[in-house]
Formats: C-alpha cells, sequence, structure tokens
C-alpha cells in the first residue's frame, strides 16, 4: 500500500506541476524573496552540515546493525539505494528530454553555474530509500536524526538556489517509493525472535528457563486473532512453568485489511483499532490482565512484561494446567461447567470489561474443574452497553454450538437473569459474532440445506418409482381423461410427499432456536436486530457502481440541447408512453398472481407493484421487488413458504421467457437484413459463446458443481409449487399472459418515447434493446438498475442505427416514465400498505 501510495503521490505532484503554473511560479519567487533575506553564514553552515551528515547516518546506522548481526537490512538499503539511483537518472533523463515544459520548469531552475538543476537530486534519492529499506524510521532516536537532515538538506539546497519545492516533494517520493517497492519484491526481514532471544529476555526479567516448546495455534486463532501472538510453554530451573505470548509486527500485520474492513463497515464503538503499535500492544493486554483479576475473575495471571529488541514484545502468564472448552467433548460440557463460565463472563460484565472473544478456546479447565477465562488481548475497559451484550450474544451462540440452544439459554438466564439475557436478542446475529463462530453457522447451514435437498429429491424419486411399480398393474388401455386424471393425481402425490419430507427435515437455524428459548421465558423481549453496520457492502458496490453510471450518463447528458428537445418533442408519444407505463403494473400483477393458487385481491396486488417503484429507487431492481412482493403474499395470508416458492416460480418463470424472448427477437432482427430468414452474424456469434460457455460450466468441476447445487436448491422449493399451478391452467395462462404483457407494455413505452422525438426503428430491435438493457439493469447493484439500464438502452439504440441525439432523450424520457415519475405513487402506496399491515 505505501508503494502504491508513493506512485499516486509522485503522479499528483507531476500533475499539480504540469497545470498550475501560477503556483509553482509563486512559490519558486516567493522561496527567492526569503533567500534574499536570509544570513549567508546561515546557508553555509547548513550546507555543509546536511552534506556531512547526509553521509554521516547512513554509515553509522549500518555499523550499529552490522554489530547486531542484522545485515540483511543493510544489503536491503543498499539495493534500494542503488534502484533509486537509477531511477533518478531515469527521471531526470525524461524531464530534460520528453517532459513538458511546464514539469520542466517546476522541476528545474537555471543553475548559478549555467544550465539547469537537477530535477531529482542523485545522492539525496539513494539516501531515502536506503534509510527507508533498512527501518530507520521505526527507531525514536535515529527516526528524528533522520527527518533533522531530510529538513536541514532541503532547507540548505532552496535557499541555496539548487533546487525546487516540487524536485524536493519527487526526490522524496521517489526515494520512499523505491524503498517499499524493494522491500515487496524481496521480502523484509524475519523479525521474529529466536529462541535464544526469548530465554534471553526471560533472563533479563529474572527467570532462569531451561527451555521453550511452541505451541501451534488452532485454524480458528489464525482465521481472527491472529494478532495474540505466539504462545511458548517455558519450562524454568526451579519453579512452575510460565506461559509466554509473544506479539511481533509480523503478527499484527496478518488479517489488517479485515480489520480494516471490519472497523470501516462497523460502529466505531462496535470494533477497536485496527492496527497498534507494539507499546499500545503490550499496555493493552497488562492493563486487561490486572483488570480482570481486580473484578474477580479466574484469568491467568500476568507476572512480567518486556521488550524483545526493536519488533516484538513479551508478556508472562503463569501457567494453568488445564484443556480448553474446545478440547472438551460436547458430553463433558455440563450445566455446572457452563453456570462457572457465565460467572466468571459475570464478574467482568460487573466492571464493564468486554472480552471480545468468548470462544471454545478462550476458556480453559483446569484438573480441579475451575474455569479459566483466557485471550484478553482484544478486550476492552469500560465497555459501552452495546459491546457488553455481544459477549453475552457469543457466549450464548458457543455454548449453543456445543449442547444446544435450550441447554445454553438455562445456563445463562440461571446466572445473569432473564432480563439481561433477553437485551442481548437485538445482538444475535452474524455480524456480531466472531469470524470463527460466523464460518460454523455458515456450515451448519450448507448441512442443513443439503439435508433438505436431499429430502425433497429422495421424496420425489420415491414417488416415482412407486407410481412406476403400480402401472403394470393396472392392466389394459385407458381413455385420455383417465390418462389426464391419474397424472394429476401423481402430479399431487409427489407433491404432497415432497412437502412432507421437506417438513420433516426442516429446522431452525441455530440464532432463531436461541431466539425461541429466550422469547420462551421472555415473551416481551426485543426482536429487532441492532443495526451494527455503517455501511454494507453491497452499499459500497452500489456507490462505486453509481459514480461511474453517473460519469457515462453525464458525459451522455452534455451533448445534448435540453431547450430543443423539449420543444421538439411529440406530447401525444409522451401521453402514449405514460400510458403504456402505467399498464405495466397492471401486467405485473397479473404475472405474480398467476403463480400464486390462493386467493389474493387483484388491486391491492398492483397497489403492491406500484410500491415496488419506491423499492426499487433504494435497493437494487433484483432485490427489492422479490422481498416486497414475498412480504406481501405473507401478510395476504399465504404460509411464508409458499410465498417464497410462488415468488421464486414467477421469478424463475420470467428468467426462462426473458431469455426465450430476447434470442426470439435477436433472430428475427438477424433477419431483417439478410435473405431467407438466414440469422446474422451477431446472432451466430452470440449463440457460439453461449455454447462456449455452457461447455467451460460442464468441463470444469468446480462450476458444474456449483450450478447443480444452485439448480438443486432453486428446483428443491419452487417445483412444488409450479405443481400446483399446472393444476390450475387459468392461473398458469394468466402467469404467462402477465409476464408477455409486461414485455410488450415495455417495448410499446420504449417505441413511443422513440417516436416522441421523431425516431423510428422495428419492434424486434426495440425489443431487443429492452431485454437486454433490462437484463443488465437486473444484474447492476445499484438501485433500480440506475447508471447500467441507461447506459446499456443508449448504447443498443445507437448500434441499431438510432442517432444519438435520439436515442440519449428518448431513453431519458423512458427512465422518467417507468423509474423517477412512479417513485412519488410508489411512496403513497407503500405507505398505504404500511399502515394497512398488507407489508
Amino acid at each position: 500500500m505505501r508503494l502504491l501510495l508513493g506512485v499516486l503521490g509522485i503522479a499528483v505532484v507531476l500533475t499539480i506541476a504540469a497545470f498550475a503554473h501560477g503556483t509553482t511560479a509563486g512559490l519558486a519567487q516567493d522561496i527567492d524573496k526569503g533567500a534574499d533575506q536570509a544570513p549567508l553564514l546561515l546557508i553555509r553552515f547548513a550546507g555543509f552540515a546536511s552534506s556531512v551528515a547526509v553521509l554521516i547516518v547512513p554509515v553509522a546506522f549500518a555499523v550499529e546493525r552490522l554489530i547486531k548481526r542484522d545485515g540483511l537490512r543493510i544489503a536491503d538499503g543498499v539495493l534500494a539505494a542503488v534502484l533509486a539511483h537509477g531511477i533518478s537518472l531515469a527521471t531526470d533523463l525524461w524531464v530534460a528530454q520528453q517532459a513538458p515544459d511546464s514539469v520542466q520548469k517546476a522541476l528545474t531552475r537555471p543553475a548559478t553555474e549555467g544550465g539547469l538543476t537537477d530535477p531529482v537530486h542523485g545522492y539525496l534519492a539513494p539516501v531515502i530509500a536506503y534509510m527507508t529499506a533498512v527501518g530507520m524510521a521505526r527507531r525514536p532516536r535515529w527516526r528524528v536524526l533522520l527527518w533533522a537532515v531530510l529538513v536541514l538538506d532541503a532547507f540548505a539546497m532552496l535557499v541555496g538556489g539548487y533546487t525546487t519545492p516540487f524536485s524536493i516533494l519527487v526526490t522524496l517520493l521517489i526515494g520512499w517509493t523505491v524503498a517499499y517497492g524493494t522491500l515487496y519484491a524481496v521480502g523484509s526481514p524475519n523479525v521474529r525472535p529466536t529462541g535464544q532471544q526469548l530465554l534471553a529476555g526471560l533472563r533479563h526479567v529474572g527467570f532462569r528457563p531451561v527451555r521453550a516448546v511452541h505451541e501451534e495455534a488452532g485454524e480458528a486463532e489464525h482465521s481472527e486473532q491472529s494478532d495474540r501472538g505466539r504462545r511458548y510453554l517455558v519450562s524454568l530451573e526451579d519453579g512452575p512453568p510460565l506461559d509466554v505470548t509473544i506479539v511481533d509486527r509480523e503478527q499484527q500485520a496478518h488479517g489488517f485489511f479485515y480489520r480494516a474492513w471490519r472497523r470501516f463497515a462497523l460502529r466505531g464503538s462496535l470494533q477497536r483499532r485496527s492496527l497498534q503499535s507494539l507499546r499500545q500492544a503490550l499496555e493493552q493486554e497488562a492493563l486487561l490482565a490486572y483488570a480482570a483479576i481486580a473484578a474477580g475473575a479466574n484469568t491467568p495471571r500476568l507476572v512480567a512484561t518486556s521488550e524483545l529488541g526493536p519488533d516484538a514484545v513479551m508478556l508472562v502468564y503463569e501457567h494453568i494446567d488445564g484443556r480448553g472448552l474446545d478440547a472438551l467433548a460436547d458430553e463433558e460440557i455440563t450445566d455446572e461447567l457452563m453456570r462457572a463460565v457465565w460467572e466468571q463472563a459475570r464478574a467482568l460484565q460487573s466492571r464493564r470489561i468486554a472480552h471480545r472473544r468468548l470462544e471454545d478456546d478462550a476458556v480453559l479447565v483446569d484438573r480441579t474443574g475451575t474455569v479459566f477465562l483466557t485471550d484478553l488481548s482484544g478486550g476492552e475497559i469500560a465497555a459501552g452497553d452495546l459491546v457488553l451484550r455481544m459477549d453475552v450474544a457469543q457466549l450464548l451462540t458457543t455454548f449453543g454450538l456445543r449442547v444446544g440452544a435450550e441447554r445454553s439459554v438455562a445456563a445463562a438466564v440461571e446466572v445473569l437473569g432473564p432480563d439481561a439475557v433477553a437485551d442481548s436478542l437485538p445482538l444475535l446475529q452474524p455480524i456480531a459474532l466472531s469470524r470463527a463462530t460466523r464460518a460454523k453457522l455458515r456450515r451448519l447451514a450448507k448441512e442443513r440445506a443439503q439435508r433438505e435437498r436431499e429430502a425433497a429429491i429422495e421424496a420425489s424419486r420415491a414417488g416415482r418409482e412407486a407410481r412406476q411399480a403400480e402401472a403394470p398393474a393396472d392392466g389394459g388401455p385407458r381413455s385420455p381423461r383417465a390418462e389426464k386424471h391419474a397424472e394429476k393425481h401423481a402430479a399431487r402425490a409427489e407433491k404432497q410427499a415432497v412437502m412432507a419430507a421437506l417438513e420433516e427435515v426442516r429446522e431452525e437455524d441455530l440464532l432463531s432456536q436461541i431466539r425461541q428459548q429466550v422469547l420462551l421465558i421472555r415473551p416481551q423481549a426485543p426482536m429487532q436486530p441492532a443495526r451494527l453496520e455503517r455501511v454494507r457492502p453491497r452499499t459500497l458496490v452500489s456507490l462505486i457502481a453509481g459514480a461511474f453510471a453517473g460519469y457515462f450518463l453525464l458525459s451522455q447528458l452534455t451533448q445534448v440541447d435540453f431547450r430543443q428537445v423539449i420543444g421538439g418533442a411529440n406530447w401525444g408519444w409522451v401521453a402514449a408512453a405514460l400510458l403504456f407505463s402505467a399498464l405495466t403494473y397492471f401486467a405485473a400483477a397479473m404475472s405474480l398472481l398467476g403463480f400464486v393458487p390462493e386467493k389474493v385481491s387483484y388491486l391491492r396486488t398492483v397497489i403492491a407493484q406500484v410500491a415496488g417503484s419506491f423499492v426499487k429507487l433504494v435497493a437494487p431492481a433484483a432485490v427489492g421487488g422479490v422481498a416486497l412482493n414475498t412480504r406481501f403474499l405473507q401478510r395476504a395470508g399465504v404460509r411464508p413458504g409458499h410465498a417464497v416458492a410462488s415468488v421464486g416460480a414467477s421469478q424463475l418463470f420470467g428468467l426462462g421467457s426473458h431469455i426465450m424472448l430476447l434470442l426470439t427477437f435477436g433472430y428475427l432482427t438477424g433477419t431483417q437484413h439478410t435473405p431467407a430468414l438466414s440469422p446474422s452474424r451477431a446472432v451466430i456469434a452470440g449463440l457460439l459463446t453461449a455454447a462456449v460457455l455452457a461447455l467451460i460450466v460442464t468441463a470444469v468441476p468446480a462450476l458444474r458443481k456449483f450450478v447443480v447445487e444452485r439448480l438443486r436448491a432453486l428446483f428443491a422449493g419452487v417445483v412444488p409449487r409450479m405443481l400446483d399451478i399446472v393444476q390450475r391452467p387459468q392461473k398458469l395462462l394468466s402467469g404467462i399472459g402477465g409476464m408477455l404483457l409486461l414485455t410488450v407494455s415495455f417495448v410499446l413505452c420504449l417505441d413511443a418515447s422513440i417516436r416522441a422525438f421523431g425516431g423510428e426503428l422495428s419492434y424486434a430491435s426495440i425489443a431487443v434493446v429492452f431485454l437486454a438493457g433490462n437484463a443488465l439493469g437486473s444484474a447492476a447493484p445499484t438501485p433500480g438498475g440506475l447508471g447500467a439500464v441507461e447506459a446499456a438502452l443508449i448504447a443498443g439504440l445507437i448500434a441499431f442505427g438510432l442517432e444519438k441525439e435520439i436515442a440519449t432523450p428518448a431513453v431519458l424520457l423512458f427512465r422518467l416514465m417507468t423509474f423517477w415519475l412512479p417513485v412519488l405513487p410508489g411512496w403513497l402506496s407503500f405507505t398505504h400498505l404500511t399502515r394497512r399491515e398488507a407489508i
């Protein structure tokens, strides 16, 4: 990251030098005026001292490192200095021969002996690269000396007229960037303390160690808390063994990006600092250890702390001979043991100390059954209520994963009381739990979904086998009516068998089970999850995509004369576009109800589709409408599982019809300019591309498995619902007709928008453009496909021969009718349905 920041800094400086002519000239004049007033003796002294110090300081540091047997750092520094010198010469050559005049004037000035000064200082950039690569900036005394030398040298050269401010900046950035580029290429030296350093550090604080054995960390530790440090079991000449934790810079840096994202995404009070200095980490863990003991909790006693050189610290604890909760079998986790753990958690919470990681391996049970809480390095003192309740939610989940929700909640209620446990329910959500716990919950959810899919598939297979076994017993030919009746009966029987199998294996996830157990004790407990995230990944992606889409639209809009567009619009076609836009909501309601066997009000369904226009403004098009329709059907009396299946069936059938219509109209469009209905090369290329993608998916095992699992999950829930619809042809025709009418209405609305500005295209071409643009809008993460739809529609219309001056305002009118104008009626409909408790 520092390498990239350095490159970005150089680009910014050169950009300013190229375009801010007045700033560079004015800055140079101000420096010249100040130099005229500076004493000549001071200038000469500064120049002499800086030239000497720039040579002496690096050599002195190299000698100090060699004495301490740290030659690898010096080798890295020398390599960085050589590279910086080469890049400095290349930059000087570029500025002298090919750079713009403005850049040359900003980086050079006339020299007193004639010619121009060097754009980059050939000796200063290597020194900066050397000192950065060897790590001088991480040592306080050397850091102060380093900055003193740099400031003194810059002052002497600026006042003496040997350089410019921009030249100094470019020199610093080149040296800094090359140093980190070198370290990134060759790797940083190993800063882990050796075994000899560990034993020497223990002797330094008064112990007489015999040997130290490294304890391997488990997978959960590496996943999230890698900055907890490396652990050693140390045997002493006299006395009990010790547990030593070593934290070095490498451990702290591990997982930095994950912690940085958590700090950015979560509220500030929920996430600790993403990166601490070693001194801060040492002081925090020591403070937590003493505070926990003062609170009456059983934690390993901290007996000593020390630094192990500039890159590591050591914390020495008394050794507890016991096993972690993760090493105990499930039957060994008794109610008494869980109550003992909750007692320790209550002791911490009584002094407002948050553990932040109450997982299996953070609980230690010694041979006498005494419980100890370990790993407080990520904890927090003077914690807020929200963080303390997160600890309760985490420990509830930890025990729930081992012994089930009922026993976990019972033990917590017995120690903390029902109110404290009920207050943690809003925090009982995956984002509030540790990374390892979230991974376990995802694994359980995948196993649960797999069991449901297998049950549905097995029930369907068993039903087919039973019907095939019964078929020969019927004997003799049957009439068509009897055949049809038998098929209906078989479909109904298969659907009932699939639903029975799903109901038999269906189970709630662990967090839902814990909530239900708490509600049995406190029915009035708050259930609404607390908002813990400051920003979600989807929101961030939406903002980025919206920015790109906005840039594209603005570049298109700047080329449109809106006064001429508005004055030249045919208002009759504008009214027609508005009429076709209104018709889409009636078609959408017909399409949805065609896949709902239960009786639902058509008028209220139309209002729900209008409300979806408001929802699309704040959610991606493929997400908001699905969620709204599912909620609407549930409130209308449809069972939750059936509501999800109905919307899923509608979406699945809509996807299929969308693809078929796109292929059909694409074929027709390709034949408009070719004889004998032969498809165009574009259509053939599209079909070949689709075939190649299908072959790739079937050939790659990972992709094939991914697609098959998704299709199984989809059909396991949707197929039974489709069987209900097939038995009612009127409903199926309503669904199909509504989808076709919906597509036709949108195509006619786009056609009217084009005709409103004097353009004309074939219906097949307009249909292809709309279907392709709508598909991109559904896939785009922006609300309502904002930006992506406009870009796709404009590009498509232009590709089919429509002028840009007509395509751009036509698309904007189409989006105005179908996206922006319905927002206010959508908000009113959304409010109306909310008050009526219809959504």
